[in-house]
């Protein structure tokens, strides 16, 4: 079994009920502004026919809670208990959906739940786990979507969930701003992207492999962002009261291959539109050989990073509070240095 640790801000040992998986994805990148306000990407990153055939296969292989994922989901909604309000509208993107709904538990006081996925397969499989459920105050309905183009009405939403799923986006940017549009004033987006550090460790293993068997370098694992990007981008999806946080988790695996099987059944392999399609069996089994040596412990398990960005804003409303004009102020920062310093050396 997979050991998971929870290094920031504290420590979790849990057993990995899942443990199967290969590369991640990226999101940010230039983006220009079309006619309608929405900004429309230059350049196609990744394939989102191949990411909902990815998505199609994590539906099949979700067999149970995935303890990575839940943390994830968990810390994510708990930032809904330090609102003093409601949110009685909600709509959940993509991702890690299923964590999402199963962990809700009545927090935001949501009472009508809309999930959406890009993948079929995926919102039949979240429809069919919903009998499991044990809240039956929060009315469930169910949406095939793109994050890329929502499909949902401007200012019908009071909050907006997205847990591992937007950086799987072609157009970040524009996606949030999609986002916000759909917020009614005052309304919540809560979102959770992988941070670029995810994977480190393989990154480098695959870097090492392919320069030794292959003489070159291919992309195997997709770009992501980093914590420096995260609050650029909800400024520039519009978003007031701006707030972002990081966490990392280690899941540790008996091996890489163990690993790559709980990226697959993440729906977190490699969607990068121009990629190389034909992974060799020596350069794979180089990378696992590396891996090991580089990275294992010594009861042979191998660690995996993953870097968690949880990034929150609200869509402007007159209630919020905001920033003093420059120039406002009344009193200069002279007058509080000599009586504060004044009393210090008093």
């Amino acid at each position: 079994m997979g050991r998971f640790i929870r290094e920031w801000p504290r420590s979790l040992n849990l057993k990995c009920d899942r443990r199967h998986l290969t590369p991640l994805s990226a999101h940010y990148f230039s983006s220009e502004i079309g006619g309608d306000g929405l900004e429309t990407p230059r350049v196609k990153i990744f394939d989102r026919d191949l990411k909902r055939k990815h998505r199609d296969r994590a539906a099949w292989l979700m067999d149970g809670s995935d303890q990575l994922l839940d943390s994830v989901a968990d810390n994510l909604l708990d930032r809904l208990q330090d609102c003093k309000r409601n949110f009685t509208t909600a709509l959940s993107l993509g991702g890690s959906g299923e964590a999402v709904r199963r962990l809700l538990r009545g927090r935001g006081g949501i009472e009508k739940l809309i999930m959406m996925d890009m993948s079929y397969d995926m919102v039949k499989k979240l429809k069919e786990l919903e009998k499991n459920l044990t809240d039956a105050t929060c009315e469930t309905l169910y949406l095939v979507g793109d994050e890329e183009f929502l499909p949902i009405k401007e200012n019908s939403l009071e909050l907006v969930i997205s847990c591992l799923g937007l950086h799987w986006t072609n157009d970040l940017p524009g996606a949030m701003i999609q986002c916000r549009l759909a917020l009614k004033p005052d309304g919540l987006f809560l979102a959770a992207i992988l941070g670029g550090d995810t994977l480190k460790e393989l990154r480098i293993a695959c870097t090492v492999a392919q320069m030794e068997r292959e003489g070159g370098i291919s992309p195997r694992l997709s770009p992501l962002a980093q914590v420096r990007d995260a609050g650029n981008l909800l400024t520039r999806a519009g978003f007031a009261l701006p707030g972002v946080d990081v966490d990392q988790y280690t899941v540790r695996y008996k091996s890489a291959m163990e690993l790559v099987e709980h990226l697959r059944a993440m729906g977190e392999t490699n969607a990068l539109f121009h990629r190389n399609s034909i992974l060799k069996r020596e350069t794979a089994l180089a990378t696992a050989a590396i891996y090991q040596s580089m990275f294992g412990a010594e009861d042979g398990t191998v660690p995996a990073t993953f870097q968690v960005i949880y990034m929150t804003g609200w869509k402007e409303h007159t209630s919020q509070q905001k920033a003093k004009r420059r120039g406002s102020a009344t009193v200069s920062f002279e007058d509080i240095q000599k009586q504060f310093g004044s009393s210090n050396n008093q």
